[in-house]
């Protein structure tokens, strides 16, 4: 196949690495993604043929999962790698859908090529021949944008005649619009054609994923990262960021602040400068009294958006950065009924098929109602203890991601909650 001449490796950058277009750019051509280095990594990797060097950089880089779980992305991609099967797949994770997020409809939206040259980067590594685009079935525009990409890809053969021994196949799935839908294994389950509900693991999709044989399921903005550090170097990556958290992380801003939207910025910056800075502060001009970093976290108080952001400098204030998708809490919030709210939502779109699950999320919902009605002391430890008892009772991790919030909540509000009990009674509504 022609290749062009390639590019050096570029020197490292603080940010964007991926968002590098207008909020308001049409997607990003092949031509255009080719212009500034796409697909060069991808090459290089291709022509160098060694998949242990690919792992290496990816290791090396300290890329770590972008869809909320931050796990080490090189630990996922070795595991499907070291399995012995003639047929393995990857699948870039579009369809995570978690409120206040919008970054990965923002990303496969407007730059594909780069979630697309990141999946079949996976694909070399591990060994697989076939990817899937996992969007969820109202993301119109991404569909739209992703067919386009592979169309091109298509036309230009860009992936015809690899050391894959065959070109690099790439299918779209549709998936219904279900929280749960967005969890790996549901994922999987849906691309199989079964209701998209979490698989109990072990095993782990890089053992015996989709049809069984193994499957690596990455994040799309996973994914594009991984192409920029193939085409960058893993220590360009390394150099951005902190001791634990590298290269960049997008944040989703709510419509509550002057400047909405998905912005990108590296591993180490702040809260404050994500809110006033890129943000512009609040419409209204309210303070800012605590965000949530992402649904499924804990709450960031006003004192702590000095902090930087990182795995380890949040970890001790009960939170992480999640999947950047922020929320708000001003003078104005009534947080107790933020807390049902989001209590709520986890009830509704847990899928009902682990009874610790339900039971968990519904009696949550039970209590936060009762400290709405003065239901009186004893609501904290009752929430505590049904989170310490149902602790990894279920397949998947929405038990967790339901309680943290909420347990969060409760401490961080403890006045609020108080004021809302009342005296009476001990905890019975």
């Amino acid at each position: 196949m022609d290749r062009p001449q390639l590019l050096p490796t570029i020197p490292a950058v603080k940010a964007p690495l991926l968002l590098t277009r207008p909020h308001s750019a049409p997607t990003e051509t092949l031509a255009e993604y080719r212009a500034r280095g796409g697909y060069q990594g991808l090459e290089r990797a291709l022509l160098a043929n060694s998949p242990d060097a690919v792992l290496d950089s990816i290791e090396q880089s300290g890329l770590r999962g972008r869809g909320g779980a931050s796990f080490p992305t090189a630990r996922k991609w070795r595991l499907a790698a070291a399995q012995n099967s003639a047929d393995k797949f990857v699948v870039a994770n579009g369809g995570e859908h978690e409120p206040g997020s919008e970054k990965d409809r923002h990303l496969v939206a407007l730059y594909p090529h780069a979630m697309i040259e990141g999946l079949v980067l996976a694909g070399f590594a591990t060994g697989a021949s076939k990817g899937y685009v996992y969007l969820i079935e109202d993301m119109h525009a991404q569909v739209a944008s992703v067919e386009r990409a592979v169309a091109e890809l298509h036309a230009s053969r860009l992936l015809a005649g690899t050391p894959f021994g065959r070109t690099f196949a790439i299918e779209i799935h549709k998936a219904p619009t279900t929280y749960v839908a967005g969890e790996e294994t549901a994922a999987l389950n849906s691309i199989e054609g079964k209701p998209a509900k979490p698989r109990k693991k072990p095993p782990f999709p890089g053992e015996q994923g989709l049809f069984g044989k193994p499957t690596t399921i990455n994040n799309v903005e996973t994914l594009a990262h991984a192409a920029w550090i193939a085409r960058a170097g893993a220590a360009a990556f390394a150099a951005i960021g902190t001791a634990e958290s590298k290269g960049t992380l997008l944040f989703t801003l709510p419509a509550e602040m002057n400047r909405p939207g998905v912005y990108e910025l590296p591993f180490g910056s702040t809260y404050r400068h994500l809110l006033d800075e890129c943000g512009g502060g609040t419409r209204d001009g309210s303070p800012v009294r605590a965000v949530l970093p992402a649904l499924s976290c804990g709450f960031l108080l006003a004192e702590h958006l000095d902090t930087k952001i990182a795995y380890e400098t949040l970890r001790p204030l009960g939170t992480s950065p999640g999947c950047g998708g922020v929320r708000l809490v001003t003078p104005a919030t009534d947080v107790v009924a933020l807390a049902l709210e989001i209590a709520t939502f986890f009830m509704k779109e847990q899928c009902g098929q682990c009874p610790a699950c339900r039971m968990e999320t519904n009696q949550f919902v039970h209590i936060l109602k009762g400290v709405q009605q003065g239901m009186g002391p004893g609501y904290q430890e009752k929430l505590q203890k049904l989170a310490d008892f149902n602790r990894k009772k279920g397949f998947c991790s929405l038990i967790e991601m339901a309680a943290a919030p909420v347990l969060s909540a409760v401490q961080v509000f403890a006045a609020d909650f108080a004021r809302s009990a009342g005296p009476k009674g001990q905890g019975d509504s």
